[in-house]
């Protein structure tokens, strides 16, 4: 995007895709693991126990289990980009956008984590787009 009303336009026009935002905060009454939960236990009525099992495998092939008892208060950047991604890829939407993920990850090299963690997940994704701004377009590999 070449500016912040190109991006904010493109993220209005896009509601039917699922949103990995800074204004899109965790739950902070919940642990990393029952905020992924949640969303199939009231989207698809999943019960308790299997919603759990499913957000916990997801934690895993993430590579961050060790956040899955922490509450957002306690949380590093990156776990809590983690919890925000995977909260919204459990119910595998077509079409997920990561809004400006270097605001979301202020102390990371994000450009390689983001890749490796997208592969690390592509079995659980269907199509990932980053939504950033035009100069910081080359810190992307395509794929």
């Amino acid at each position: 995007m070449a500016h912040d009303a190109e991006r904010r336009a493109f993220l209005d026009a896009n509601t039917h895709t699922a949103l990995v935002s800074a204004d899109l905060p965790l739950r902070a009454n919940l642990a990393v693991l029952e905020n992924i939960a949640v969303v199939p236990q009231y989207r698809d009525n999943l019960n308790y126990l299997d919603a759990m099992d499913l957000a916990w495998n997801l934690l895993l092939e993430a590579g961050h289990t060790d956040a899955a008892y922490k509450r957002d208060p306690a949380l590093s950047h990156e776990e809590r980009f983690v919890a925000k991604l995977l909260r919204v890829a459990v119910s595998r939407p077509e079409i997920i956008l990561i809004d400006r993920p270097g605001l979301q990850l202020p102390d990371s090299l994000y450009p390689p984590l983001l890749d490796a963690l997208l592969r690390r997940l592509e079995n659980h994704l269907n199509e990932c787009w980053i939504v950033d701004y035009r100069w910081n377009e080359p810190l992307y590999a395509p794929r």
